[in-house]
């Protein structure tokens, strides 16, 4: 990684590779997140598109503990950045709900400095000749 950051002339102060990604979130993080959905969640499938069902829930499960044990890493490894920037997970028409992406979104974000979300397009534009 250093390596690869100095061929593309970018400063940095320090480098942390951190690992336990895959480790299930802990139960306060979990319980952040289903206070965030509090207002948004539905036992059953309805027409309202605002509304995360109990299917979606189960469906996204493991996208979602993904995502909140990112939050973990982040607070414990980038909450004295100076600013955190990271690509945004891709929004999926049609199997995210709005409120549950944002619900994603609100928890990698809350609480920790200033963060730029990167959006791309799926391919490598990084290029580089050795």
């Amino acid at each position: 990684m250093a390596s690869l950051l100095a061929k593309f002339r970018i400063d940095y102060s320090s480098l942390t590779m951190v690992a336990g990604i895959t480790e299930p979130p802990g139960t306060e993080t979990v319980s952040f997140f289903d206070n965030l959905l509090e207002g948004f969640r539905e036992n059953e499938a309805s027409d309202q598109e605002c509304m995360v069902t109990d299917e979606e829930y189960s469906i996204q499960k493991q996208k979602t503990d993904r995502q909140l044990r990112l939050r973990e890493l982040l607070q414990q490894n980038s909450k004295d950045a100076s600013l955190i920037v990271m690509s945004l997970p891709m929004p999926r028409k049609g199997s995210v709900s709005a409120p549950l992406y944002m619900a994603w979104l609100e928890v990698l974000t809350r609480d920790l400095p200033p963060f730029v979300l990167v959006r791309g397009n799926q391919s490598s534009v990084l290029t580089f000749y050795s």
